[in-house]
């Protein structure tokens, strides 16, 4: 979509020996052209003595640089998310023999943001930083660096501590970073920020500290909603939601949930993330329907590359699933790279489907650890249920009359009193209309009615009805999450202008050519 804009603009004039080109108003605001001329000149200035300087130690970080500074000056936030796309590709490739460098320019040396960030880094080549940082403070020094510079720096370093497991030096850095941003009221710095809001909670989690920051994530969101920062508090509602749930505190993620301020999504990640801790929260409070939705449409949406994050949305909606009586298809556990991560999912299914008892808890057993690990557990103590139900909507389809001691027999129950069991499991089953069939409580029989035509009754309008409204939400979502060039409105209307004009032109020309032949 991002493309799409683009083309929208100018290219400059003359052309540039450099390898990115600075930025021009876009034809349809040129009216706006004189006030932002200068901040643009300033900010191609500044990208290219970046490129001039360090374009060769800096394949990636030049590019970056240039597009954040050029994104503040002239405000346009699309720049700043594609910088943040650019690093992510960049990671494996931060050294502190690149980041030195690159703090030294950003920032002013000897300033208290380069001082702190700088310390986190290695000093193996010592000799040959303190060289570059002297050879850039003789060159131009930054007297005022850009917050955004200094938020992309914070979040460089956070990156790199992370990557090489120092977390305890990533919590201090992310800590004293995040503390820096509360007094920063920009918006083009909750780009930025929302990617070091996740970072921050990242570092504490993976050193198990996750309840420490419960209460500044708070203030944070509170923050963020005052400042109408709403990436921001997407970002910090799904950090809160993942803190929340971490320690299984589903019912106060509900409570914030439901209270907290929503609005258009911005952001797909979020969307997704959001979408997938909702489908939890409406598993755990038995809304099985509300969340098979919330977890199918987070796998959907979310990424080809998150392979991880669609394989937690598959198993959760798999369980779901089957508490909800339904059986998924083999395609979904043959999907590609989870083949092996769905397959204790898929036994599961099997044994679910075939109703065996016996069958369940063996694979109940044997993937104790990896069910534990999903935190799903819980949730499959309930499908012992649906598992009898099943299988006892086998045994009422295949005989139409049997006895309880056979339907406790085939359904392998082991309690003390089997028949009593199978009754109550019978008479139950037939209550929640789980099964066609009466209980003859003398004889001890079950016996089951004759199967109707289901096209006789409403059931295939309603399947038809649910497909239709959701290939029309569908079709609506795609509209709302289209993107459009700024003042859009005024091309259209240009366009609508333009093709009055050329139609009175060929009339006026028909009627010239009509009255050349008349004269003829």
């Amino acid at each position: 979509m991002t493309q799409d804009v683009e083309m929208k603009e100018v290219p400059a004039a003359a052309p540039s020996n450099s390898t990115t080109a600075p930025a021009t108003p876009s034809t349809l605001n040129r009216k706006h052209a004189p006030s932002i001329s200068f901040s643009l000149t300033v900010a191609s200035l500044l990208g290219f003595r970046f490129i001039e300087r360090f374009g060769s130690r800096f394949p990636g970080l030049k590019e970056i640089a240039s597009l954040i500074e050029t994104g503040a000056y002239a405000r346009e936030m699309r720049r700043i998310v594609r910088a943040v796309r650019h690093t992510m590709t960049l990671r494996r490739k931060l050294k502190p023999s690149v980041l030195s460098p690159f703090l030294a320019f950003a920032l002013s040396p000897g300033s208290e943001p380069f001082n702190r960030l700088n310390s986190y880094l290695p000093k193996e080549d010592e000799h040959e930083m303190e060289v570059d940082t002297a050879t850039s403070v003789t060159q131009a020094p930054a007297k005022h660096p850009l917050p955004e510079l200094e938020v992309y720096c914070s979040l460089l370093v956070l990156i790199f501590l992370i990557d090489q497991k120092k977390y305890a030096e990533a919590k201090a850095c992310s800590s004293s970073s995040v503390a820096r941003l509360k007094n920063m009221n920009r918006r083009t710095v909750d780009v930025l920020a929302s990617r070091l809001y996740a970072y921050y909670s990242l570092s504490y989690e993976l050193t198990g500290d996750l309840a420490e920051i419960r209460s500044n994530l708070l203030a944070l969101h509170r923050i963020a909603t005052l400042r109408h920062d709403e990436l921001g508090q997407e970002t910090l509602l799904n950090l809160l939601l993942r803190n929340y749930l971490h320690y299984n505190l589903y019912d106060q993620a509900e409570k914030l949930r439901s209270k907290a301020p929503r609005f258009e999504a911005h952001s797909n990640q979020q969307f997704c993330r959001y979408l997938f801790y909702l489908g939890k929260i409406r598993t755990i409070q038995l809304e099985y329907t509300d969340a098979k939705e919330s977890l199918l449409q987070a796998a959907r949406k979310a990424p080809v590359a998150a392979l991880g994050f669609r394989v937690q949305c598959n198993k959760w909606a798999i369980i779901v699933r089957l508490l909800l009586g339904e059986i998924p298809e083999r395609t979904v556990f043959m999907q590609k790279g989870m083949e092996n991560a769905l397959r204790p999912y898929f036994e599961l299914t099997n044994a679910v489907r075939i109703g065996d008892l016996e069958l369940f808890k063996s694979v109940a057993e044997k993937f104790s650890t990896t069910f534990s690990s999903d935190r799903t557990s819980n949730l499959i103590v309930r499908l012992r249920h649906n598992v009898i139900r099943t299988g006892l909507r086998n045994i009422s389809i295949s005989y139409s009359r049997i006895s309880l001691a056979d339907v406790a027999k085939k359904l392998r129950l082991d309690s003390a009193n089997p028949i009593a069991d199978a009754e109550s499991i019978v008479a139950k089953a037939i209550r929640d209309g789980a099964i066609d069939a009466t209980l003859d409580h003398a004889n001890g029989w079950m016996v089951s009615k004759e199967t109707g035509d289901i096209y006789s009754t409403n059931e295939p309008q309603i399947a038809f009805n649910s497909r239709i409204a959701f290939c029309l939400n569908m079709h609506n979502e795609a509209v709302r999450a289209l993107r459009f060039p700024p003042n859009s409105h005024k091309e259209k209307e240009s366009a609508e202008k333009r093709r009055e004009r050329q139609q009175q032109e060929q009339e006026l020309a028909k009627h010239i050519a009509e009255e050349d032949d008349d004269e003829f």
